[in-house]
């Protein structure tokens, strides 16, 4: 049988094992459960596995034939947000859900492996299967790679299940495709006081205030404007009570971009801006400064081998060409040690309403792309693996 007849014939337990880790998500780095239920399906298809990542599973499958070492990989790991869908396989744990798709990454992941352990005599080398926790704290895969996870792989490839894409099409383009993520924090203190006599004190909310500005001007005049970048402070928290003059204020936030040089300047950039705008107003400022994960480039030839095995699946029409997104990946980490490629698998579907943005407590995703996530799993291994 080929690859997309088994994929067909895998597409309910595919999303019945969806719907069940939708059901039970769990926090990064506690993907428990999920670890577990990964164990016990790799066991009824008697795939060999290892733990790796604290809550990480690496499996491998070896064909009949010797050869190379291709990787496929998923992520685990949800996210703090309520669900609001109703739907009958609602999160049932308060306050986390799979906002990002990583339920159907993991399930899909499994259904690659039901469907190459039935092709196993065709096999010509080994899949090693890599079920990843973390992710959305961008050290998932860091601890997966320091377990072993990329011992002997030739080449890696994963999936993103896309809402911004039509159920349907793929996107597969060599280059960037996902943004460097860094994070940072700043403290910034003050002197509280009453806040009928602001002129005894120094306003810790003015301050930071003024600091969220001036951080924009890092990318709007300290970088070439042909550059992507984004420098976003998601969270600033500050004071206790309303006539109080704050004394601390402490800020969050991100910077994305493309360009790996771009990673010397913005470090020094903010950590100026933020002590000298702190000094203007007789306040200080500390500044932790954290690089998450690199940009995500994929290698032109495992692009050229994954839009093959998207034309074999879908046909021509199933290629769509998509601009790069600043949302980061850790699979950067896992393509600094062997080429590979992200593909984005395309869920939206408005008749579904399943095109809200990902991280939104409404996402959800047209489940029928959960058979061509599996397909092109399978698909692309077995395209490295005889072409190689």
């Amino acid at each position: 049988m080929d690859v997309k007849t088994l994929a067909k014939e895998v597409k309910d337990y595919v999303i019945e094992l969806r719907r069940e880790f939708h059901m039970y998500p769990e926090r990064s780095g506690e993907e428990f459960r999920t670890s577990k239920r990964v164990k016990e399906e790799l066991d009824k298809l008697g795939i060999p596995y290892i733990a790796a990542g604290r809550t990480g599973v690496i499996a491998t499958i070896s064909g009949r034939k010797p050869g190379k070492t291709v990787a496929l990989r998923a992520d685990m790991d949800a996210l703090e947000v309520q669900e609001k869908n109703d739907v009958p396989y609602r999160s049932k744990n308060e306050g986390l859900m799979h906002a990002c798709g990583h339920d159907g990454h993991t399930a899909m992941l499994l259904g690659a492996a039901k469907v190459l352990s039935a092709m196993r005599e065709e096999l010509k080398g080994n899949v090693r299967l890599i079920f990843q926790p973390a992710e959305e704290t961008a050290n998932g895969a860091v601890k997966m790679i320091e377990d072993g996870a990329m011992e002997g792989v030739d080449s890696i490839f994963g999936i993103h299940l896309w809402s911004g894409l039509p159920i349907g099409k793929v996107s597969v383009e060599a280059g960037p495709r996902m943004a460097a993520v860094d994070v940072f924090d700043i403290t910034v203190q003050g002197k509280g006081g009453h806040g009928s006599a602001p002129h005894e004190g120094v306003d810790a909310v003015v301050v930071a205030s003024n600091m969220v500005m001036a951080l924009q001007t890092v990318v709007s005049r300290e970088l070439s404007p042909l550059e992507p970048v984004v420098v976003t402070v998601g969270k600033l928290v500050a004071g206790t009570r309303f006539n109080v003059l704050a004394s601390e204020a402490k800020l969050e936030g991100t910077n994305r971009y493309f360009n790996p040089k771009i990673k010397d300047v913005l470090p020094a950039a903010i950590e100026r801006i933020a002590k000298h705008v702190a000094a203007g107003f007789r306040a200080e400022a500390k500044v932790n400064y954290t690089f998450a994960t690199s940009p995500v480039i994929n290698d032109p030839e495992c692009s050229r081998l994954a839009a093959t095995a998207v034309k074999k699946i879908l046909g021509e029409g199933g290629l769509m060409e998509y601009e790069k997104v600043m949302g980061g990946e850790d699979f950067a980490e896992y393509l600094k040690k062997a080429p590979g490629a992200l593909a984005l698998v395309g869920i939206g579907n408005e008749q579904k309403q399943t095109t809200y943005p990902h991280h939104h407590p409404n996402f959800n995703m047209d489940e029928d792309a959960l058979e061509i996530g599996v397909a092109l799993y399978a698909q692309y291994a077995l395209e490295f693996l005889c072409n190689n």
